[in-house]
C-alpha cells in the first residue's frame, strides 16, 4: 500500500516539474521575440502608433 502512495507522489512531482519547465521556456519564448520589421509610414518608433496625416479640403 505505501508503494501506490509513493509513486502517486513520484508522478505527481514529475508532472509539476514539466509545467514548471514549460512555463520557464513559455516566458523565455515570450522575452525573446522580437518586434518584427521597421515602422511603418507615419508609425512612431517608440510606441508604434499610427498618426494619420489630414487630408486636404478639396480632396
Amino acid at each position: 500500500m505505501g508503494n501506490q502512495t509513493y509513486q502517486k507522489r513520484q508522478k505527481e512531482l514529475a508532472r509539476l516539474q514539466k509545467k514548471r519547465d514549460k512555463d520557464a521556456r513559455r516566458v523565455q519564448r515570450k522575452t525573446e521575440k522580437v518586434k518584427g520589421g521597421p515602422p511603418l509610414e507615419g508609425e512612431d518608433p517608440v510606441t508604434g502608433e499610427i498618426h494619420f496625416e489630414r487630408l486636404p479640403d478639396n480632396y
